[in-house]
């Protein structure tokens, strides 16, 4: 009898990551491949299936396979926009089991983040969780009573595009103006930081400097996580989580990021909400695979 795993994928713009798992939720392995986004990026499900193919041995039977994906997905595994990957009205479900012949789920890539540190990682035991991811952007992903919050159109979880700045007059990415994104994410950091003392430096050196005390640094380092402790404030005014989980490149920076955002964040939180516990990301970039695959398992 061949031995059984589940799939786990986090399909990025650049990268796609893959772990097989037991059916205890144990990682048994795990690698990556670049993702070919050319021609609409239409050769990415047959580039999972070939490396797959290519990875395990004929012991080795999958069961089920779970993606997590950088856009909204629907119900029925669809996502109708994913401008990282070229996809637009794509069934991902579908394709997938076509390809496997199993069962398979497909999810947002920060809810499945989310999902699998709530499995997993640092919200093992928790009924309900927020992740901030704090990179490039700032992603979010909700699990309420074990669940993800997906929303009317599997849209929740957008914490980086609520306004916080109503006399903002740059643009967002996203197309509006005075979102936390702007001000909070680690791209953001080296902006202001850019345009304010014409060096270009990294997030995780401004993070490093503001530590060891350069007034520049912490002005930046200071200004970014009064912004996010703001919107997390916000946050927790409608969903009232357990716990705050940040992840992210930013979350490298440990205790003294997280000790600086829960100082601000207890600033603007309503009475009964500014002890909410705050931890760092424990999976980091394997959440996604463990939250794809508990996709399946649930």
């Amino acid at each position: 009898m061949k031995n059984q795993y589940f799939l786990g994928l986090d399909i990025g713009g650049t990268n796609i990551k893959a772990g097989v798992f037991e059916k205890s939720g144990k990682l048994a392995a795990k690698w990556s491949i670049r993702t070919d986004t050319t021609e609409n990026g239409r050769n990415i499900l047959n580039d999972i299936k070939k490396s797959v193919d290519e990875r395990i041995g004929n012991d080795t039977e999958i069961i089920g396979v779970g993606a997590g994906i950088p856009g909204p997905v629907d119900k029925s595994g669809v996502v109708h926009f994913c401008v990282n990957l070229g996809w637009n009205d794509k069934n991902i479900k579908n394709e997938l089991e076509t390809l496997f012949g199993v069962r398979c789920a497909a999810e947002n890539d920060a809810n499945c983040a989310a999902l699998g540190e709530y499995w997993m990682g640092a919200g093992k035991g928790a009924e309900s969780l927020v992740l901030a991811t704090i990179g490039t952007g700032i992603g979010g992903g909700i699990i309420l009573d074990g669940k993800i919050l997906n929303g009317y159109n599997a849209s929740a979880g957008e914490i980086g595009h609520i306004v916080i700045n109503t006399k903002e007059t740059e643009y967002c990415t996203c197309g509006k103006k005075g979102c936390a994104e702007q001000y909070a994410s680690a791209a953001a950091m080296e902006k202001t930081y850019e345009r304010l003392y014409g060096t270009k430096i990294s997030a995780k050196e401004i993070v490093e400097r503001a530590k060891n005390n350069e007034p520049q640094a912490e002005f930046v380092f200071e200004k970014g996580c009064k912004a996010l402790g703001q919107v997390l404030s916000s946050v927790a005014g409608v969903i009232n989580p357990e716990i705050f989980i940040i992840g992210g490149g930013l979350a490298n920076g440990g205790d003294f990021v997280l000790d600086t955002i829960r100082g601000y964040y207890r600033q603007f939180a309503f009475h009964t909400m500014k002890e909410t516990e705050f931890k760092i990301a424990q999976l980091k970039n394997d959440a996604g695979i463990y939250g794809a695959v508990k996709l399946l398992i649930d």
